[in-house]
């Protein structure tokens, strides 16, 4: 069974940086994909970022140039590196994980629980 936990949101100023930190609970490279979507009081769940195990990154055209999706398997942790924050980023933001298929063909979907992230004018 897997767990995902995510951390590092806060309240800031626009222009500010956060980093988010997600924590698996077995490693990343066991994911066929990976990545952090968020969502807005009153709005769809979004991408934000997701990279495949083949190294495809994808971002969506809001954050393009000011965020970055890393990991480090030897934490088992998938990281945000969000830079000059605007007050249209405040959102819960969530990780994602996609599964391997299984051995009877079976794609599973895992999601942490959220962390808030305000940014303020």
């Amino acid at each position: 069974q897997v767990q995902l936990v995510e951390s590092g949101g806060g309240l800031v100023q626009a222009g500010a940086s956060l980093r988010l930190s997600c924590a698996a609970s077995r490693s990343i490279f066991s994911f066929n994909a990976m990545g952090w979507y968020r969502q807005a009081p009153g709005k769809e769940r979004e991408l934000v970022a997701t990279y495949t195990s083949g190294g495809t990154l994808n971002y969506a055209d809001a954050v393009k140039g000011r965020f970055t999706i890393s990991g480090d398997n030897a934490k088992n942790t998938v990281y945000l590196q969000m830079n000059s924050l605007k007050p249209e980023d405040t959102a819960v933001y969530y990780c994602n994980a996609e599964s391997r298929p299984t051995l009877n063909g079976r794609i599973l979907l895992y999601w942490g629980q959220g962390t808030q992230v305000t940014v303020s004018s």
